[in-house]
């Protein structure tokens, strides 16, 4: 007299809690008699069907369908069973593929249809989409960045590990915390080579259309790392040795007025010696009083700088302010978004109130009301325009607001984080602070220009002195 039910579970297979606990009972020798409603609910398999099938003759256990006629112990009636199990597997079959249809359908429109969450984004409970997690984020930017200026996958994990950022982290409904743990090779590349990182969804033909998310990245940056590693897979990359020299595009001569840049360096003793030089002596020959400066020397100098100048705050608030002076530019341009939804949003209502007044019109009111669409419809394009604008104005702004969060923690970090970047970020880390740095060896010394600070450009000769020029 027991009853199996298995609501909510597939018939594509026998791994359901009820079926399990029925052929166990079999097995026990509980049961004289299977009954069912309808054939397919035991089964949509047919190979699972016979098995079954098999395991109840050897059990000598009956097998009755109320609505469906038949008599297994004859060949007619085993014929008609089997057709009965091949059209329920046929439309088992059937529904699975128009739901792989359907999803794929929502993929091609930018939908999001399930699947694991990636890091960056969770479910908007509202909308049913993703939605951005700004400290994910950050986290997502960061990698990409990193990647553009090492083009290591390995240093970026090691550099995620030190920085204490750890992947996506998920909690399932039974409350069971999974991910969340340090970086490798493989989590590194997943998320570099997602493109839903830049606005796009993948169908299972593999290929991409524009989602309805918020990107995270830009197309140029998801395009510049795959072609980096392209071509790292091809083994055509190689290593640029005038990344070794941070100073490039820094360094002038000023007695010459003229950029230095890298030299050819030397070897001796197995030890190499690089060297910066002038360009207006490379190129129009004659004497330099600066001539070949060795490298290690104005970096160190001009690092030793820069490090204690990273931890005056008066200054440092002074390079930031270069970055984002005014603060009070997002949130106007958040403000005047809105607005402009809002009376998108009006237009839009009144369109819809006028086209439902429409077939009660007469041909005079038909008249005025089509009217009033065309200008309601124009006056929408034209509040359009302007959101575009001051959605352009807004990203421009984020962009500037992370570069300022970012030059912030480079600033307070300087003094740990430098030895540990390498040498495409050590430059780059140069460049955001300082506008330009100008040796003078016959008068004593260098002067860093600061970009905010704009110190003119003449030699001084020792740290200290900087120090109270610049705090002046």
């Amino acid at each position: 007299p027991a009853r199996y039910d298995d609501g909510g579970f597939t018939g594509a297979n026998i791994d359901r809690p009820a079926l399990q606990r029925l052929l166990d009972d079999l097995d026990r020798g509980a049961l004289d008699m299977v009954v069912v409603y309808k054939v397919d609910r035991l089964s949509r398999s047919l190979l699972d069907f016979a098995r079954l099938m098999e395991r109840f003759d050897k059990k000598g256990v009956g097998f009755v369908s109320v609505t469906q006629n038949f008599d297994t112990s004859s060949s007619m009636g085993r014929l008609v069973l089997n057709i009965l199990l091949s059209f329920a597997q046929f439309e088992r079959e059937l529904i699975s593929e128009r739901t792989r249809d359907k999803i794929q359908a929502a993929r091609r429109r930018g939908k999001w249809t399930g699947g694991q969450l990636v890091l960056g984004y969770r479910i908007d409970p509202e909308q049913g989409g993703l939605a951005v997690v700004p400290d994910e984020a950050e986290v997502v930017r960061t990698v990409f960045d990193l990647y553009l200026s090492t083009h290591s996958i390995g240093f970026v994990a090691e550099r995620l590990n030190e920085l204490g950022l750890v992947t996506k982290r998920h909690v399932s409904k039974k409350g069971k915390t999974r991910g969340g743990r340090r970086w490798n090779k493989s989590t590194v590349y997943q998320v570099l080579r997602n493109p839903i990182y830049v606005g796009k969804t993948r169908t299972g033909d593999g290929q991409l259309h524009a989602g309805e998310h918020e990107p995270l990245v830009s197309l140029e940056a998801f395009e510049k790392v795959a072609e980096s590693m392209s071509l790292r897979s091809t083994g055509r990359i190689r290593t640029n040795r005038k990344s070794e020299y941070i100073l490039t595009g820094l360094l002038h001569c000023g007695p010459c007025d003229a950029a230095m840049t890298s030299s050819q360096g030397t070897s001796r003793n197995g030890k190499k010696y690089r060297y910066y030089r002038c360009v207006h002596q490379q190129q129009h020959g004659g004497r330099c009083p600066t001539g070949h400066l060795p490298a290690m020397d104005i970096e160190e100098a001009v690092v030793a700088q820069v490090k204690e100048v990273a931890t005056r705050g008066e200054v440092r608030q002074k390079i930031l302010d270069r970055f984002f002076s005014d603060t009070g530019a997002l949130s106007a341009a958040e403000a005047t978004r809105v607005q402009l939804l809002a009376r998108i949003e009006e237009r839009n209502a009144e369109s819809k109130r006028l086209l439902a007044a429409f077939s009660d019109a007469g041909a005079s009111g038909g008249k005025t009301l089509a009217t009033r669409l065309g200008e309601i419809e124009s006056e929408v394009d034209h509040l359009r325009i302007q959101l575009g604008e001051v959605e352009d104005r807004l990203r421009a702004l984020t962009g500037a607001q992370r570069q300022v969060e970012r030059v912030a923690r480079l600033l307070d970090g300087f003094g740990t984080l430098w030895g540990a970047l390498v040498p495409q970020e050590q430059r780059e880390l140069l460049h955001l602070l300082i506008d330009r740095v100008v040796v003078d060896l016959d008068a004593g010394g260098f002067r860093v220009a600061y970009h905010e600070l704009r110190v003119a450009p003449s030699p001084v000769p020792a740290a200290a002195q900087i120090a109270e020029e610049v705090a002046s």
